[in-house]
């Protein structure tokens, strides 16, 4: 199982992303500016400030070279993880529906936030909770200026109605202002998914949780089972 995690100019998460899908196997990072993937079985857009996020967050990395490939590689079915800034790179390419908009606060805002698993039997939500009781709740932080997810009621209903809310976040914790208390979607195939809060820094207990890791692992069991 091997990992590709992108690389833009004002990426500020990908060596955490990288080390942090290096637990369950194997990975690279890949070049905005570059078109190879590189044989990578699934990827990660990590957070950050990608291209400074001029004009709006992800709006110009939505069309850097290595984009194309991961538009073309979600086509085919590949998995996609986008991880904050890299959720609004998602939501930009079409990849994701909905928005990313300022927090409610209109404040930069870091906090610890506890996260309802909504879907287990997903791609990136299988391994969430596997020795432990159900619902899922998992403790990652978040930080973000334009983390509050927004789409239309009719959208909305759509989602809900697919099972496309993965997670959500716990009483209390949404902060920013999303829309149903999302935290995370997927696309109606399921192969693609975005969430805000930041699972790469929740990997070791001893940053005080290990939460994180299960959404790699859960894609690690997704690819190995497609291979059987």
């Amino acid at each position: 199982m091997k990992f590709g995690v992108l690389r833009f100019p004002g990426s500020c998460d990908d060596v955490d992303a990288l080390l942090a899908a290096r637990r369950v196997g194997d990975a690279e990072l890949l070049w905005h500016g570059e078109r190879d993937l590189k044989g990578a079985d699934a990827i990660v857009v990590p957070g950050g400030f990608s291209y400074g996020d001029y004009l709006r967050a992800g709006s110009i990395a939505r069309f850097s070279p290595v984009m194309e490939s991961v538009i073309a590689f979600a086509g085919d079915g590949g998995l996609v993880l986008g991880i904050c800034n890299g959720f609004q790179v998602l939501c930009e390419a079409k990849l994701l529906p909905g928005a990313l908009l300022p927090n409610s606060n209109l404040r930069f805002t870091f906090r610890q936030v506890e996260l309802e698993v909504v879907q287990e039997q997903t791609a990136f939500t299988c391994a969430c909770g596997l020795d432990g009781p159900s619902p899922v709740v998992l403790s990652i932080p978040a930080k973000h200026s334009w983390g509050r997810y927004y789409a239309d009621e009719q959208t909305l209903a759509d989602m809900e109605g697919r099972g496309q809310v993965l997670l959500r976040y716990a009483p209390g914790h949404n902060f920013n202002g999303s829309s149903n208390d999302i935290a995370g979607v997927s696309n109606e195939r399921g192969n693609v998914f975005g969430l805000m809060p930041h699972p790469e820094h929740a990997v070791d207990e001893l940053t005080g949780s290990k939460d994180g890791l299960c959404i790699f692992a859960s894609m690690c069991l997704a690819v190995e089972a497609a291979r059987v």
